[in-house]
């Protein structure tokens, strides 16, 4: 089952069970997962895009935040953790630290500068496994020390 038929059939138990707001967001997360499919050749990476659904969520819920409205921001943050339950599990810091280590090496990276090319090899080892700014912080952190 792909990740677009587990959304459809989650949002339709919720539907089902009365829960309308999580059924909403799950209606949502869908259909910006099938208009993806559409838009590119039909090769779409489904972890793309329920990272930036998930991330446009903790925009937003910010953004509510700043703005006092706390009701909203909460609201905005469940449905970017009912996103998480849908991407790949996250790497442990240790083993993110060990995949910067090894890309370092591979590399022969020695200073900040050389950030671009670590990043470059961590992210394509880590794909939907960390976030962009976790792994820039933690390439960051090793090439400062």
């Amino acid at each position: 089952m792909s990740v677009v038929e587990q959304v459809q059939e989650d949002a339709r138990t919720a539907l089902k069970a009365g829960d309308r707001q999580r059924a909403g967001a799950l209606r949502l997360v869908a259909s910006e997962l099938q208009r993806a499919s559409k838009d590119g050749d039909g090769a779409v990476d489904e972890v793309e895009v329920l990272q930036r659904e998930r991330k446009r969520r903790l925009e937003s819920a910010q953004a509510y935040r700043d703005g006092g409205r706390e009701d909203l921001a909460g609201t905005e943050e469940l449905e970017a953790k009912l996103i998480e339950g849908y991407l790949p599990q996250q790497l442990g810091d240790d083993e993110l630290a060990t995949i910067v280590d090894s890309a370092i090496a591979e590399s022969g990276a020695s200073s900040p500068r050389d950030m671009g090319g670590v990043m470059k090899l961590v992210m394509g080892q880590v794909k939907g496994r960390a976030d962009g700014k976790r792994v820039s912080a933690a390439v960051k952190e090793k090439l400062t020390a």
